[in-house]
């Protein structure tokens, strides 16, 4: 059951703080007030009075925590920087003790419950691909967008993205990896900010997944609606949408997905995209025991045709090419220019060597030819991870920043996997 508690009281409690030079303080904490949505389990059920053998706590919301720091025989405010650090880290110390699913465990009956204890169960692997269309929120310029991200919100438990500067469509490509204590309750949370500097970053919005959603060991590509709050969903601005691939990946489970051309190679928990095993991963630290996979390779991409573009020309048509990126190896190619239509079609084949198909992005900029320069039609961002995934794709894809328009494509990996010793 759950149900809302208040705590006040005064008790004695004194820290010895070490500082950076050595010298001990006696920091007393003290006027502790606390408010809070506790959850209580009451397990096993027995047949023995009082039915049950153990009770489990844990906070399910923090409502509010407040303490006051003094330093024994000093004033602790005095002192640079020690008051905010101190308060932090207590009650990031709290938060990690009692924060749902860390539950505290109470025998009331003689017995082993060891088995109550929060366990990991698994990883969740995160590719934080790109978003597009933030809202600005910056007067001069444009936002400088970096993204947290957690599943446990605390601040040793977050992983933060680099910063794009001066884009409201940024393309980060970073891959990060959670431990999961609870599929069942837990979500992946993800906040977009605009980097402020030496300020305080201000918040763009924030988007969240059930991890209950997911499919064990099946990737799933999702574009979250941004919001200014989880809780309140009457919010009807655009504040933007962020792409992501998403794999959770259950200990001691099997993902369906086989590499086609080598059935016996497996990857570890980097992505998992083609198979999953759990053996020789320390459960005790997961995330820094794995082995990433070097996933090597040839894409051959066909280029056929694009439908529907806008019209750039004042006798409404364009003169199309498409430019071909690839973001993290830095390859570069393109089509030919066709002129005078809306529905060009290349039939053009490009094979590029791959080094590191999990990490690498692909970019497809459709642009029309000018004589004096050229102009953006749209683009299509994707990871290779379906085409890793599949051996062989051949699909439309929207193009990103037109009012309408496809790109047809014809998408072929040829795998040669090398492991890092």
């Amino acid at each position: 059951m759950e149900l809302e508690l208040q705590w006040d009281g005064n008790p004695n409690i004194v820290l010895d703080v070490k500082t950076i030079v050595g010298v001990g303080l006696p920091v007393q904490v003290k006027n502790i007030g606390f408010t809070g949505v506790f959850r209580i389990i009451f397990k096993p059920l027995v047949d023995e009075f009082p039915c049950f053998g153990a009770v489990c706590y844990s906070l399910r919301e923090k409502k509010n925590l407040d303490f006051t720091l003094k330093v024994v025989g000093g004033d602790v405010s005095a002192i640079p920087g020690i008051s905010d650090t101190l308060e932090a880290t207590i009650r990031d110390a709290i938060e990690d003790s009692i924060t749902w699913p860390v539950r505290k465990i109470i025998p009331i009956l003689p017995g082993d419950y060891s088995y109550l204890e929060l366990k990991p169960v698994g990883i969740l692997e995160v590719k934080l691909i790109q978003a597009k269309e933030l809202s600005n929120k910056d007067i001069i310029g444009k936002s400088d967008p970096f993204a947290k991200l957690f599943v446990r919100p605390l601040r040793d438990r977050m992983k933060s993205s680099k910063t794009i500067s001066n884009s409201t469509n940024p393309i980060w490509n970073e891959h990060f990896g959670f431990v999961v204590e609870d599929e069942s309750t837990q979500h992946l949370t993800i906040r977009i900010y605009d980097d402020e500097g030496i300020q305080a970053a201000e918040l763009i919005g924030c988007a969240q997944v059930a991890l209950k959603d997911l499919e064990p060991g099946k990737v799933k590509d999702v574009w979250l609606k941004l919001v200014k709050d989880l809780e309140i969903q009457r919010d009807q601005k655009n504040r933007g949408q962020v792409h992501l691939e998403l794999l959770y990946c259950p200990y001691g489970t099997e993902s369906a997905f086989m590499n086609p051309d080598d059935p016996d190679f497996r990857l570890t928990m980097l992505e998992k995209v083609l198979n999953h095993g759990s053996d020789g991963i320390d459960k005790t630290d997961p995330i820094k025991s794995r082995k990433d996979p070097i996933v090597r390779g040839v894409l051959s991409m066909t280029v056929i045709s694009a439908e529907d573009l806008p019209s750039t020309d004042l006798m409404g048509k364009s003169d199309p090419f498409v430019e071909i990126i690839l973001k993290k190896s830095e390859q570069k190619n393109r089509t030919r220019v066709l002129n005078d239509t809306l529905n060009p079609i290349w039939n053009q084949t490009f094979d590029f060597v791959i080094e590191d198909g999990l990490h690498e992005l692909l970019i497809l900029e459709v642009w029309d030819h000018d004589t004096f320069g050229k102009n953006k039609l749209g683009k299509c961002i994707m990871t290779l991870t379906r085409i890793i995934l599949e051996g062989e794709v051949m699909d439309s894809f929207p193009l990103d920043g037109a009012e309408s328009g496809r790109l047809n494509l014809h998408l072929k990996w040829t795998p040669q996997p090398i492991m890092r010793d």
